[in-house]
């Protein structure tokens, strides 16, 4: 069947072949040509008759001629449509791949954004480490272990001034004992350590350098604006980077920084507090696969009152809380003090301790030459044994250890050998000490007498 806009396209053509052709004269030139306006003989208004083509029918080309443009227009329409769109959806595909890529790259801080971001060079000029580089370390250690990877605290600024006493810089009623160390410092202790470890054949030996609060507590911007205190993160970082690979580094450094808005370091003390020694535990034991000693298992006590080592320098400072642990095993700990007289307690923990100034003194008594610690804990590994040598930044890390040593024997580097009368190698082979930790302060780490200190256990 033909349809109406066939036959409408036919009689289009027609008549624009008609239009074409050259004009003939009239066969009859004298009559004149009929003049469709004429007024009809009955005298009523002229009626213009339909101009029909060739086939008789009349000719709708003024109406073809408009679906003709109207199909143009929608065509144009459609085109632009789809040009727009294309163009939209390369512009999100984009948006897209770009933001997986921005994703991909912040994804090495983990679950870590509850206190913390990755360093950024912003803290202390530490710089990012890369996960391959921290892979290249040690691949069986999460990225936070690694000795290559350090982040940046997040650290609260309300934007006020403290005041400087000596090297103790007052914010907030808390004291912030500064560091001035140097990459010199860092290498010359890495070279320490890496000679007394030689010392200690077929013994595994640890290295774990303890940062101080300023590192945590301190914004940036007063550490690097009227007083000057140096990036400890890059000291330790540069101290591992130098070590042997017959020494395996202890990086505490993030678990502190995960847990900086905590109570892990007092506020009238330069040490930190039992709960930051524990979460430098559970890196130790976390790099060793270890199962860590849980403190929802143990007692926790306090001692309120604890006015520490900067009292006597700055004023206004908060006073303190101690806290500590009893844990869910016996322990039997013999002291040796000055001189060599010794004696046994039931636990690590002096709970006679009071308020004043020798609270943190709850942590194995103090100060000792050697503090012995035998377990009664499921976890600790038969015939390990192990030695941390230390100073008083030891105290309230050692008790933790006895969730998974046999024995854990505190050395203080400062009165040992005055007082045990043998090196520390002979000490070690005669009460067959498997593992060895060398834990210290960052202040003593970088202080050659502390070293000098140290190294004389082992002559």
């Amino acid at each position: 069947m033909v349809s109406r806009e066939d036959l409408d396209n036919f009689d289009d053509s027609i008549d624009r072949r008609r239009r074409q052709a050259p004009s003939q004269p009239h066969r009859n030139s004298a009559r004149p040509q009929r003049n469709d306006s004429y007024p009809p003989r009955n005298g009523s208004q002229p009626q213009r008759r339909p101009n029909n083509g060739a086939s008789g029918r009349p000719v709708y080309r003024n109406a073809s001629a408009r679906r003709r443009r109207e199909a143009q227009r929608k065509r144009r329409l459609r085109n632009r449509a789809i040009i727009v769109g294309t163009g939209v959806a390369i512009l999100v595909l984009i948006i897209v791949l770009f933001s997986l890529m921005i994703r991909g790259c912040s994804s090495g801080s983990g679950d870590k954004d509850k206190v913390s971001t990755d360093t950024i060079a912003q803290q202390g000029g530490t710089s990012t480490a890369t996960k391959d580089e921290a892979a290249n370390s040690n691949s069986s250690l999460s990225q936070d272990l690694q000795p290559t990877y350090f982040k940046t605290p997040v650290i609260k600024d309300d934007n006020t001034n403290g005041e400087l006493y000596y090297s103790i810089y007052v914010w907030n009623k808390t004291g912030y004992e500064l560091f001035g160390g140097d990459d010199e410092h860092s290498k010359t202790y890495a070279n320490t350590i890496n000679t007394l470890a030689g010392k200690l054949p077929g013994i595994k030996v640890y290295d774990m350098i303890i940062p101080n609060h300023t590192e945590y507590g301190l914004p940036e911007r007063l550490k690097s604006g009227d007083i000057v205190s140096t990036s400890q993160a890059d000291s330790i970082k540069t101290a591992y980077a130098a070590m042997d690979k017959n020494v395996t580094p202890i990086n505490i450094y993030n678990y502190l920084a995960d847990h900086n808005e905590e109570y892990i370091y007092f506020k009238s003390d330069h040490h930190w507090t039992g709960l930051g020694a524990y979460y430098a535990y559970k890196a130790f034991a976390d790099t060793n696969n270890m199962p860590a000693l849980k403190l929802e298992d143990c007692t926790e006590k306090t001692i309120d009152g604890f006015t520490g080592s900067f009292t006597n320098s700055a004023p206004s400072l908060d006073s303190d809380t101690v806290h500590y642990w009893e844990f869910p095993y016996g322990t039997e700990m013999t002291l040796t003090y000055d001189g060599g007289a010794t004696e046994t307690y039931d636990s690590p923990y002096y709970s006679g301790a009071t308020e004043g100034s020798l609270t943190y003194g709850v942590f194995i008594f103090g100060d000792n030459p050697l503090t012995v610690i035998k377990s009664k804990s499921e976890n600790a590994e038969k015939g390990k044994k192990l030695v941390i040598v230390k100073e008083s930044y030891g105290n309230a890390l050692a008790p933790y250890f006895t969730n998974n040593y046999e024995e854990v024997h505190v050395v203080d580097f400062r009165y040992f050998s005055s007082t045990v009368g043998k090196t520390l190698p002979a000490y070690c082979v005669e009460n067959g000490i498997t593992d060895v930790l060398f834990a210290n302060g960052v202040m003593s780490a970088n202080t050659q007498l502390q070293l000098d200190s140290m190294t004389g256990m082992f002559n």
